[in-house]
């Protein structure tokens, strides 16, 4: 294995790459550590955990641990070219494949908590309960297997008994047979995002309308409102970005490997 890499991979390169693999976990053990911080606060008062914005917000915390922990364990997998049977990389496929589409999911609900809070606030202490949070991340949580559930659907259709014994390099890919599932795939999550963002614009407008027939503080209630509700655009762009990435690197593992 290692002559064979050492043909498509110069010693210099295959130094870099390492390099890169060692600084991905130092960033890694970064961000998880910061995450886990800001998990232990939430606990630490009754107010986090007892606000809808902050138990929502608890949750893309982790999610985006727990995607963070599983991707990095992906990435050493392959960098080491360790294969494992399909039906276990399924098991492990089944939790990254949901809670990558937690985080953006939960996202929305905070814009839509917001959009309760501004425009309907004499409701929001009996919509946003803590109660009705439970249900919400109950709701996100079926949502967000939808894709899951169409990209395994499809495989389950397609593959033989004897493919989940066969041993692969973990990924997504490995449960593409044909080209129509990558664009299944491709069109379940941008059919999802764009729902995302209608939701998104139309809480915006919303607010936005308030906030010019608002006043004093109801005004700067509102103003903080809209910041809010665009900080969570730019965050479901960055998903957007995220999401878009296998693939840009499909598109580039066709034209040269080292990319």
């Amino acid at each position: 294995m290692a002559d064979n890499n050492s043909l498509f991979f110069p010693e210099s390169l295959q130094k870099q790459i390492n390099d890169q693999v060692i600084i991905v976990q130092i960033l890694v053990i970064i961000f998880l550590c910061i995450n886990l911080l800001l998990i232990l606060t939430f606990f630490t008062k009754e107010f986090f955990y007892t606000t809808t914005r902050y138990i929502l917000f608890a949750v893309t915390l982790l999610s985006d641990s727990l995607l963070l922990f599983m991707s990095d364990i992906f990435a050493i997998i392959n960098q080491f070219h360790i294969t494992i049977q399909v039906w276990l990389c399924i098991i492990i496929s089944v939790v990254v494949l949901v809670y990558v589409t937690v985080t953006p999911v939960t996202l929305t609900a905070m814009t839509l908590e917001r959009y309760v809070a501004i425009c309907m606030p004499l409701r929001h202490g009996e919509l946003c309960s803590t109660r009705n949070t439970i249900h919400c991340i109950l709701i996100i949580h079926c949502l967000s297997s939808v894709p899951c559930i169409v990209i395994l659907s499809t495989f389950f259709v397609s593959a033989s008994l004897s493919f989940y014994k066969q041993y692969q390099l973990c990924s997504v890919e490995v449960f593409m047979f044909y080209i129509w599932q990558q664009h299944l795939r491709s069109a379940v999550y941008q059919f999802q995002f764009l729902i995302m963002c209608i939701i998104l614009v139309f809480c915006y407008a919303k607010i936005m309308k308030v906030a010019k027939a608002a006043s004093g503080e109801d005004k700067k209630s509102s103003k903080k409102g809209l910041k809010t509700v665009a900080l969570h655009g730019f965050q479901l762009l960055l998903c957007l970005i995220q999401l878009w990435c296998p693939f840009i690197e499909a598109a580039l593992f066709q034209i040269e490997l080292r990319l």
